[in-house]
């Protein structure tokens, strides 16, 4: 029983470790020996490739339709004694060896362990609990009504598995600044990238980072210290930096009730008014503010309230004056229930 036990451990070890090439080769060797083996037993019915490749998987996988089997007598002991045994253990460790690479892909996938092959993405890095949940949720309903549908990539450091393995990329690291570590998550192909950790001086290294290996994406990082927001953009301009105004909000709703809640729903992506933006395209000739302002609410019910002039977003104004013009480049912002993804720029044309 002793000799059993090793010899069983032994063989358990040899085939959880065998490699793909000596699978291959085991299937190589069993096609050929029943080959030469039926070919001995006279069985020509079975011979033809074609005929021989079809019979074979049939038997070997036991599903026998029955359509075609061995006329001979020894071409019947051959596949009772050695096709079907032989096959159906060949067959087993084939599919056996499949679905492991898929379940170890799979665990891989949602552990973040794959490097990614995506561009144009939106990258969220850093990771923050339920906050970071209602984020990559928000961001999801975004993509939803966006017309490019960008993939959504969570990047983090946290010992966590992919809270939403169906709907967002999940790459893990062990350093937001670190290009071996950041290229698994294409940040260099990135069109926007949030920050946001738990550690205020992480996302100031991060932001950095970022703002050193993608010039071109849109860059967003949120501090719960305001002070540090003036210190990352004299250092990278382009730098969208969101301070928490939750303090903020708490004193302007003392004075003016109900305050809180209207910012809250015009951020709010679930339901009734909320923020937009879109950019004026090239070409555009030059449009009054007084015109976008009514022919907005008028033909999509939307409500002009600032601009960003040559999509500069550090410096907006908001309520511009009814007498300033607008200009191909410019990003304005607006209001409304839903975002108008294809504007009809010509219909804001002067109507002197």
């Amino acid at each position: 029983m002793q000799t059993w036990a090793k010899i069983r451990k032994v063989m358990t070890r040899y085939f959880s470790d065998m490699k793909w090439y000596v699978v291959a080769s085991m299937l190589i060797f069993y096609s050929l020996s029943s080959y030469f083996l039926l070919y001995l037993a006279g069985e020509d019915g079975l011979l033809q490739i074609t005929d021989f490749i079809y019979w074979i998987v049939v038997t070997g996988s036991t599903v026998g339709y029955g359509d075609m089997s061995p006329a001979t007598e020894a071409g019947k002991w051959i596949v009772a004694l050695y096709v079907i045994p032989m096959g159906l253990s060949i067959f087993a460790l084939v599919l056996g060896r499949i679905a492991s690479w898929v379940s170890l892909q799979w665990q891989r996938g949602a552990k973040g362990l794959n490097a990614l092959n995506v561009q144009n993405h939106v990258l969220v890095i850093g990771w923050n609990g339920k906050r970071t949940e209602q984020l990559i949720k928000l961001l999801l309903i975004e993509k939803q009504n966006s017309i490019d549908k960008p993939e959504i990539v969570l990047c983090v450091r946290a010992d966590i598995t992919n809270p939403f393995p169906a709907e967002i990329e999940f790459v893990h690291v062990d350093s937001f600044n670190k290009d071996e570590d950041m290229d698994k998550a294409c940040v260099k192909t990135a069109s926007t990238i949030l920050i946001d950790n738990p550690d205020d001086d992480m996302t100031m290294t991060t932001a950095l980072y970022c703002s050193g290996r993608n010039k071109k994406a849109h860059k967003v990082a949120y501090f719960d210290d305001e002070s540090l927001v003036n210190l990352l953009q004299n250092h990278c301009p382009e730098i969208e930096c969101t301070p928490s105004v939750a303090v903020e909000m708490l004193a302007k709703s003392a004075f003016d009730p109900g305050s809180s809640l209207l910012h809250h729903d015009l951020l709010d992506v679930y339901e009734g008014q909320a923020q937009f933006s879109s950019t004026i395209p090239e070409n555009t000739l030059p449009i009054s503010t007084e015109v976008l302002f009514y022919k907005l609410k008028t033909l999509y019910d939307a409500i002009f309230i600032g601009v960003a002039k040559n999509q500069d977003i550090n410096k907006i104004t908001v309520n511009p004056s009814l007498k300033s013009t607008l200009y191909a480049g410019d990003k304005i912002f607006y209001i409304a229930e839903h975002r108008i993804n294809n504007i009809d720029w010509t219909a804001f044309k002067s109507d002197d």
